[in-house]
Formats: structure tokens, sequence, C-alpha cells
């Protein structure tokens, strides 16, 4: 599914069965992801409906600042900014988290919004606020009908409700470990495993 068909389609249709829908959810490898590109990858679902989803990896960092890899005229302070690996899809394609004290056009979840334009990211790094919190993305992760859904009877991911602490402030490198020890004790192992079995 393209881009496009997300910000064009997002919003159209009405759900008759919203709470198997996983918007707003983090998605977390649950240990069966192990040497793919999503192993102890926590992924933001920004959309779900009947027809896929689309999600932004959180914990992926691109080793490069946006100044680096977007050919834009940027403001400066923005060209400073981590760029993450959104996801497999799309790599050239750019995605942004954005919150504020308010965010009027929050559409992940509260206070939350997803945004792919450069000049509405321009416009956010123009105007001033104090409280203004960005992250880019380049590419996403995204699912055809019914194929998360099918994941996630197989177990491939544990879900957690997203939060913007868990988004947007902490370190990508314990994100993964952080939730699983919130989830609960039982997840104490899964958490402690090393990344490389080798070493275990």
């Amino acid at each position: 599914m393209l881009l496009q068909d997300w910000k064009s389609g997002a919003d159209s249709g009405s759900l008759s069965e919203p709470e198997k829908f996983l918007k707003g959810q983090l998605l977390l490898d649950s240990g069966q992801l192990r040497g793919s590109f999503f192993q102890r990858t926590v992924v933001l679902i920004c959309e779900h409906n009947a027809e896929g989803a689309f999600g932004l990896v959180l914990n992926r960092s691109s080793g490069s600042k946006i100044g680096e890899m977007v050919i834009a005229d940027l403001p400066d302070p923005l060209k400073e900014y981590p760029l993450y690996v959104g996801g497999p899809v799309q790599t050239s394609a750019l995605s942004f988290l954005h919150s504020d004290g308010f965010v009027p056009d929050a559409n992940v979840i509260p206070n939350l919004a997803l945004g792919h334009s450069l000049e509405t990211l321009t416009e956010i790094a123009e105007s001033f606020s104090s409280s203004r919190k960005v992250k880019m993305f380049a590419g996403y992760a995204g699912w055809g009908p019914g194929q998360l859904e099918g994941e996630m009877e197989r177990k491939a991911w544990l879900t957690y409700p997203a939060s913007l602490e868990l988004v947007l402030d902490t370190d990508p490198t314990v994100l993964w470990q952080k939730v699983l020890k919130a989830m609960g004790p039982q997840y104490k192992l899964l958490a402690q495993m090393p990344e490389d079995l080798s070493q275990n």
C-alpha cells in the first residue's frame, strides 16, 4: 500500500468493530522476529482499518541527521534532528510525529499527530514553542488487509498502549526493554535476553 493511499484514505469509511484495530498501540517484537528487520522493534500503529495498517518503528536510528538525508530547504534547527528508519517500505518517504501543549489535529493518540508534508513540517519548525516535540522517519511499516491480524494470531507481536512519553521522550535504545518491563514480570526474561543468543 502506498503512502499516498494512507494520506487520502486514512479517515474514510466507518469501522463496525473498532476494538479489533490497533491504532494508538505499540507493537513489540515478542521474540519471534529474530533475524528480521523487526527484531526488537517497537512499532507505533498510526492507522489500522480493514484496508491494512500503517506504523512507524520508533527505535531504529538511521545514524544520520535530517539535514544530511533530506534535500529540502529546512529550518536550521530541524536539520540537526536525528532521522529514524520508520520501516522497510518506501524508505525515501518522509513521515513525522509531532506533539505540543495542544495539537488540534492529533490523529494517532491525544496530542500526537502524524504528518507527511515537508511544508507542514517547516511550518511546525518555524513557529516557536518550547513544548513542541518532533520525531522524523524515513520509510514505514505497512500491512495489507488481514496481514497484521494474521501476525497477531501467530503471536509475533505484543501490544501496549502508546503514550507521548514512550513515543517522544524515551531513549530509543532502551525502549523495547522498558516497555517489556512495564508489561509485567512475565516479560522480564525476554527483556534481559541478549540480542545475540550466542552470548547467552
